[in-house]
């Protein structure tokens, strides 16, 4: 290559062409960051020339450099036009041109005819030898920014709201407005001129930059990668690019065809816009080109090293590497990555998208979800995509709600992907089930109906889960409640979350008070059973209300109670339950009533499969040296409505209950032990979710015999029957 510091009359002078090739990326500079600063080192070197000494001798006016850029000359039909390719500074050649033609503009409207030609000979090619009208500039930018460059160089006056709002127009303004303020073109005439020629002079002779001139044989990916850190920093997406089309240039494919169809659509605003990903705010484009290297190398990619990654993952030498396909898989993925949003509520793409990614944030899985969408119906069975989706989800769910470790995830992501490519698509849902019941590591394993149970009937969940898991898992709850032909199947979305129990409960909740009773409140206040979700945040004076009307209106509160506030507020199925299940009051029973029946709702929603329950009785049975006999048995499922027939250890149980004549029954789980003739479970002892389940063998038997456990007290032992 060879290298010159060149003036821009000498880059301009001649009759000459700077395409840039279609595949970099658009004009991005702006204001803060390039024009301004430009312009006053250009305004600096203006006011040198105005004050500098006239005459042999006189010192030399210093030049600005603007940098360097790095041009080719391709091959091409012969013409009266010098062509060359900009390989790097792109923006720089681009806001040059701005900026001559912004000064041309303004000397031909306040200065002398003769300045005004000077800089249009750097602006504009004669038009007697052009082939095209678009040879006349002596800049030619990408296909996205034609119009709005010719239209910012041209400058009719009748610019479209689109036109005027692009960068290169208001580039083009800004320079116009600087030029013509710091040339006082609305004082004195004759001082406009003279400030207006040392402009001239300034922008044609006493600028600088450096042209390398590649020459046959040249890496010019190589030499663009070296430049890119200058003016506004790369994507790692315009690296990408670039580095694509060089090799398809080189190999002499259709570069434009190529282009066009694979990569055009990502050159727009939509994948440019950066987007949150944790606490950064991150190009849409490169955010997703990381997710589409996870799934192409199936191994780790740091979010710093895309560009340095997709190298890596290239075949050597460059040639072996099957260029359409790369794009062709690229644009495909870009395409269901950008369609996530279009799939319906209902769906399980649609479901996964809002709880997994959004609302749990768990982006770090979005690898298998696209690996997943990369197939056809025939490749992959819709029922199979949509198990392990739900499977995912099942997974990702259970561990949050257990409040366990997520740090293992993005390994995890990679085994499983790994696992799916080497299985195939046509059993997605059955290996990723397989595969995610499989794992025993702590920072992997799905957990059991009995460990949800466990984590979440006395869980405050309200300060312990992130408040958008929180609203989704409600939501995901009223959603089941509903039945499949509701004319609103989907719970309505950024609902809020409100206590049942009022967090300032002590304002009108303190009539028959125990301290007992002021312990529950405290303990059972942010369960998931004393919450539920409102269409507007409820005022203080509204929330800690008493529960109903009359109790509001007797102690002077207001006309209504906190029920029919509610009511008011929301038709949702969860809270038309509360009106049906507590029309007189609502207290730590109603509570735990609730938690229990939503997390078997929760249960149901994010099941674990058939296996996981089986060997986590095991492992529990395993862990806690407790005997094999000791562990619960299955017990046959009864149609619904009739009584449970139950043959197992707990059939004295039941047969015990039967006879019993009293409301409730308040025993010591040592005295129930002895009627059952062997130990409880170990969840009994561990889990007071457990003593509210309705599926284990203990509930079943209870149930049977006429009673439902209430009040389970792990520390004292005890546990109260209440008559169903």
């Amino acid at each position: 290559m060879q290298a010159h510091t060149l003036t821009p009359t000498e880059i301009f002078g001649n009759q000459v062409r700077h395409v840039v090739p279609l595949f970099q990326r658009p004009y991005v500079w702006n204001e803060q960051d390039q024009w301004a600063p430009l312009w006053e080192d250009v305004a600096r070197v203006a006011e040198d020339v105005l004050t500098a000494p006239v005459g042999y001798g006189a010192p030399a006016v210093a030049p600005h450099f603007l940098g360097a850029i790095v041009l080719d000359q391709p091959a091409g039909p012969p013409g009266f036009l010098t062509m060359r390719q900009v390989i790097d500074g792109q923006q720089r050649l681009t806001t040059l041109q701005l900026m001559l033609n912004a000064a041309q503009r303004v000397a031909a409207q306040h200065g002398s005819t003769l300045h005004a030609q000077a800089l249009q000979v750097l602006v504009r090619n004669q038009p007697e030898i052009l082939q095209d009208p678009s040879e006349a500039y002596k800049v030619w930018p990408t296909d996205r920014d034609q119009d709005t460059f010719r239209a910012a160089m041209d400058g009719d006056g009748t610019l479209s709201a689109e036109l005027a709002g692009s960068a290169l127009v208001r580039g083009h303004d800004f320079f116009v407005r600087a030029i013509a303020e710091w040339s006082q073109v609305t004082g004195d005439p004759d001082k406009a001129a003279a400030r207006l020629q040392a402009l001239t002079q300034a922008l044609r002779d006493h600028l600088k930059l450096v042209v390398i001139q590649l020459e046959p044989g040249d890496n010019a990916q190589v030499i663009f990668e070296s430049l890119n850190s200058r003016g506004m920093p790369l994507l790692a997406a315009d690296l990408i690019k670039n580095l694509v089309f060089q090799i398809a240039q080189a190999r002499q494919l259709d570069v434009a065809g190529l282009y066009r169809k694979h990569w055009e659509q990502l050159d727009t605003d939509h994948w440019r816009l950066r987007v949150a990903r944790g606490r950064q705010y991150v190009p849409r484009i490169d955010i997703f080109l990381h997710h589409w290297l996870i799934t192409r190398t199936l191994r780790e990619v740091p979010a710093d090293r895309l560009y340095l990654s997709f190298k890596e993952h290239l075949p050597t030498p460059p040639d072996q590497l099957e260029l359409p396909a790369l794009l062709a898989d690229l644009s495909r993925d870009a395409a269901n990555y950008a369609a996530l949003e279009q799939w319906p509520a209902g769906s399980a793409v649609g479901r996964f998208r809002y709880r997994v990614l959004q609302a749990m944030d768990s982006a770090v899985v979005t690898p298998v979800l696209l690996w997943l969408l990369r197939w056809t119906d025939q490749e992959l069975p819709t029922v199979q995509r949509d198990k392990a989706l739900a499977a995912l989800e099942s997974w990702l769910v259970r561990r949050a709600l257990c409040r366990l470790t997520s740090k293992d995830i993005n390994r995890l992501t990679l085994d499983l992907l790994r696992k799916l490519d080497e299985t195939g698509p046509a059993t997605a849902g059955d290996v990723t089930e397989t595969f995610l019941a499989g794992q025993r590591a702590d920072s992997r394993f799905w957990p059991s109906d009995d460990q949800v149970r466990e984590a979440l009937t006395t869980a405050p969940v309200y300060r312990t889960l992130l408040r958008a898991r929180l609203r989704m898992v409600l939501e995901a709850v009223e959603e089941h409640r509903r039945t499949p032909k509701s004319e609103q199947p989907h719970c309505p979305r950024n609902l809020t979350i409100e206590h049942l129990l009022p967090q300032g409960w002590q304002t009108y909740w303190t009539a028959g008070l125990t301290e007992e009773l002021a312990t529950d409140r405290a303990a059972l206040l942010h369960t998931i059973g004393n919450l539920t979700l409102v269409n507007n945040k409820l005022n203080p004076s509204m929330s800690n209300r008493p529960w109903t009307d009359e109790q509001a209106q007797s102690v002077g509160a207001a006309d209504t109670g906190k029920l029919t506030e509610l009511q008011k507020h929301t038709t949702l199925k969860i809270n038309a339950d509360i009106v049906l299940t507590a029309p007189h009051g609502w207290d730590v029973e109603q509570i735990r009533q609730r938690t229990a029946e939503f997390i078997e709702r929760i249960i149901q929603i994010w099941p674990a499969p058939a296996v996981s329950a089986a060997v986590a009785a095991l492992a529990t049975a395993e862990k806690e040296k407790v005997p094999a006999g000791e562990v619960d048995e299955p017990e046959e499922e009864s149609a619904p409505g009739q009584s449970i027939a139950l043959t197992g250890k707990y059939r004295p149980l039941t047969d015990w209950l039967r006879e019993q004549d009293a409301a409730s029954l308040s025993v010591t789980f040592d005295e129930l032990e002895t009627v059952i003739g062997g130990p409880l479970a170990p969840s009994a002892r561990t889990g007071s979710g457990y003593w509210y389940s309705q599926s284990n063998s203990l509930s079943k038997a209870i149930a049977a015999g006429g009673y439902q456990a209430t009040r389970a007290r792990l520390v004292d032992e005890t546990v109260v029957l209440v008559r169903r």
